[in-house]
């Protein structure tokens, strides 16, 4: 997955890139907002978006994007006023974060958000250091018994079909993004639901009660009190095996 970053800053831009990189991205780095839009080697995939730019205010070159490409674009922003972050996602941002924050956090962000435009979610390729994994179809996730094909969200426990809500897939997609891993419930509300929803976060609650039933274990996701959920095997937590 190619993005393009915006940054003007490197002590930002170094890290990011290396950060990025490591997960499999690639990232193509310019300064001004004036490069961003004149960038042609590829088309990104998605843009990575500082408002702070030297040469233009960032909502600018957002305006400007969206005018011309339907690029995913995710706003970095160190502004912490509420105006900022409401213009930039009514002129099309797709996203923002907040400076200064995780490549774990955008990485979430990164793929919620090609999740919500359709693109095939991300997941990371194997390193030439690790053997081979088994590989399930094409697109899909492998979890013991459990497949998840976001190309096509479709699901699958020991072969039979698993029918979930799109709320469900989401939800079970996000968690398998790094299974085993922790994710607190404001983590998933912000990526699943919407960094801006107002509802009671009860309706998570229900969500996983709904997921568990499906998949037919209460053991696939589990509760960490006072933090939130982790995805993982019935019997065996690590167990896990992954494909693009």
């Amino acid at each position: 997955m190619r993005l393009l970053l915006i940054e003007d800053d490197d002590r930002i831009a170094g890290p990011l890139t290396e950060g990025l990189g490591r997960y499999g991205f690639t990232v193509d780095h310019v300064r001004t907002g004036a490069a961003g839009l004149a960038d042609t080697t590829a088309a990104p995939d998605l843009v990575l978006l500082d408002l702070g730019l030297p040469d233009m205010d960032g909502l600018d070159v957002c305006r400007s994007l969206r005018a011309r490409s339907a690029v995913p674009i995710i706003m970095i922003t160190a502004r912490g006023e509420e105006a900022d972050r409401v213009v930039g996602l009514e002129l099309g941002a797709d996203d923002y974060v907040a400076k200064p924050f995780g490549v774990r956090e955008l990485i979430a962000r990164i793929r919620a958000v090609t999740r919500r435009a359709g693109a095939p979610a991300y997941t990371p390729a194997t390193t030439a250091e690790s053997p081979e994994p088994h590989r399930p179809p094409s697109g899909a996730q492998l979890l013991g018994p459990l497949t998840i094909n976001r190309r096509t969200r479709e699901v699958h426990l020991n072969g039979r079909d698993v029918a979930l809500t799109a709320r469900e897939f989401d939800l079970l997609a996000f968690l398998a993004d790094d299974p085993g891993t922790v994710c607190s419930r404001q983590q998933i509300m912000d990526t699943v639901w919407d960094p801006h929803f107002f509802g009671p976060t009860k309706t998570l609650d229900a969500h996983v009660a709904a997921l568990r039933r499906k998949l037919g274990d209460p053991g696939w996701v589990t509760t960490v009190r006072g933090v939130g959920f982790r995805l993982t095997v019935p019997g065996d937590p690590v167990a896990c095996e992954a494909a693009g």
